[in-house]
């Protein structure tokens, strides 16, 4: 045990000598974790603009209008012709134009059937789907209400002619995210990644320091030519400081940002754990491979946006071409992120998703025996090459 505690204590030192380590593994993931964080700090879209042509003036297209406007989504911008309207999108004034027709009140009141045209700029997606959902909920609610008056005048009651309005009433209730937001969907998976990839980058660029300053027989030496208790030791200091950032994450950043945990902590303590030590494992198998600390940064600093497209987080894993899903397989981001955001989002557990941990212990032992034999063997090159 001394010897590991030797292993662990000169790779503290290592890192608090170096000042782009320690940059990068302590002070990092705080600073990218709130800032990156505070992009998406109101979740949703508030006031989008849009403009409104109305040529038909009459007292059921400003109903129409009103509702619009009291959406905390929408915001209308007046335009007194299309032309208008258009000039205003092609600016990026307004993110789309809603057109009421002339004769809009006389078809209704007529039992004709009456169009509105909504047109959006599809090339910005989140503005352009939320308006379209708010635009047909509003415009859903005032046509039931111009039915309700309808069949109100026939003589029916309130409840029957409310029946005959909405024959088939649906029971709309979004589940996990219930305000619908893009930050609720993202922020859990966004910190999860800033959290892997400052621990990826960190401890693959301070073993490319080892063999960057042709230390690794020294470190052979203090672990009495022991590879295990060099990993053990190594993965250590990893393993407590990232546990505490996951802690934090979990309560302070996840507290601002209005993040709610539904599972077990306990739960979210194993999963963090597990992939913390996976990924410390590959960061020093993958760092092995380098033989300068500036190289690790310039390759892997690029990674971080692949590796979230690829885990079947930003589009479902299901959908993706096949050589992408075996390349997501052999990440442990991907099976630690289903079991994140199941227990995270859904309340779910670790025996909710066997097999996602059964999938990530798998690739650490992989990565484990990988890197026993690659130490094993750039030990013996240093030792014949002196």
């Amino acid at each position: 045990m001394k010897v590991i505690f030797d292993v662990l204590k000169r790779e503290v030192r290592k890192v608090s000598k170096d000042s782009s380590l320690f940059l990068i593994l302590l002070l990092a993931p705080i600073l990218y974790a709130f800032i990156y964080g505070s992009i998406y700090f109101n979740k949703g879209e508030e006031k989008v603009k849009i403009a409104l042509v109305d040529d038909d003036g009459t007292a059921i297209s400003r109903l129409l209008t009103q509702q619009f406007d009291a959406t905390p989504m929408i915001e209308i911008i007046p335009s007194s012709n299309l032309s208008e309207a258009k000039e205003k999108m092609y600016r990026g004034d307004v993110q789309g134009y809603f057109y009421i027709q002339s004769d809009f009140e006389k078809n209704i009141l007529s039992q004709k059937q009456a169009n509105v045209n909504v047109v959006l700029n599809a090339s910005r997606f989140l503005p352009s789907s939320d308006l379209l959902s708010t635009v047909t909920k509003v415009c859903l609610t005032v046509g039931a209400g111009v039915r309700k008056t309808y069949f109100n005048k026939q003589g029916m009651g309130d409840d029957e002619a409310m029946k005959m309005t909405n024959p088939i009433n649906m029971d709309y209730r979004p589940l996990y995210n219930s305000g619908m937001t893009y930050g609720d969907f993202l922020l859990p998976g966004l910190l999860a990644i800033i959290l892997q990839q400052t621990l990826l980058i960190g401890v693959a660029a301070a073993f490319a320091s080892e063999r960057e300053e042709n230390l690794l027989n020294k470190l052979y030496e203090t672990s009495k030519a022991n590879i295990s208790k060099i990993i053990l030791g190594k993965t250590m200091l990893y393993v407590v400081v990232f546990m505490i950032f996951g802690i934090f994450f979990s309560i302070v950043n996840f507290s601002v940002f209005g993040v709610q945990i539904r599972g077990n902590y306990w739960d979210l303590a194993v999963i963090y754990a597990l992939f913390v030590i996976a990924i410390t494992t590959l960061a020093i198998l993958i760092g092995s491979f380098f033989k300068t600390k500036l190289l690790v940064f310039q390759v892997l600093v690029f990674s971080s946006y692949p590796i979230f497209l690829i885990t079947g987080y930003s589009m479902p894993y299901q959908a993706l071409p096949k050589l992408v899903q075996g390349l997501s397989d052999l990440l442990p981001t991907s099976p630690f992120l289903k079991t994140y955001i199941s227990i995270v989002q859904s309340g779910g557990s670790l025996s909710d998703n066997l097999n996602s941990v059964i999938h990530l212990i798998v690739l650490w032992l992989i990565f484990e025996l990988l890197l026993i034999v690659r130490i094993r063997y750039l030990i013996t090159k240093t030792t014949i090459s002196s």
